[in-house]
């Protein structure tokens, strides 16, 4: 699967409430453990559910798909919105994927390390 495309940020772009607490859940998760990533989704519910990357010899899940995992785990059916922390310049096409799954229009921002929203995916 290719790797979606992210739709660059504005510079006046500012994101909900709701959207930028994902960010701040993101960001925290991957610092917590010091992970390549971060991610955090919100469920039809409101519910929040945030995630590191994991890269281990016998497996490896993308912090978004890590994220999908628990909300899904939780009873969650649908995905009003996710968000990933990356260094990267893309977003992985598994993450993208898995929260394809649950929502077929729910934005996907990306942001950096630092917070700062360098896009969303909206496909």
């Amino acid at each position: 699967m290719p790797d979606p495309t992210i739709a660059p940020a504005a510079a006046d772009a500012a994101l909900s409430t709701e959207d930028a607490k994902l960010v701040t859940l993101a960001r925290s998760a991957r610092a917590r453990v010091g992970a390549v990533e971060g991610a955090a989704v919100r469920d039809q519910d409101g519910r929040t559910y945030a995630a590191a990357s994991v890269a281990l010899p016998s497996m490896s899940i993308t912090a978004l798909q890590l994220a999908v995992a628990s909300a899904v785990a939780a009873g969650a059916t649908r995905l009003e919105a996710a968000a990933v922390v990356t260094e990267a310049s893309n977003l992985d096409g598994a993450g993208h994927a898995a929260v394809r799954d649950l929502a077929a229009d729910a934005p996907i921002h990306v942001a950096g390390p630092d917070g700062a929203l360098l896009g969303t995916v909206t496909e």
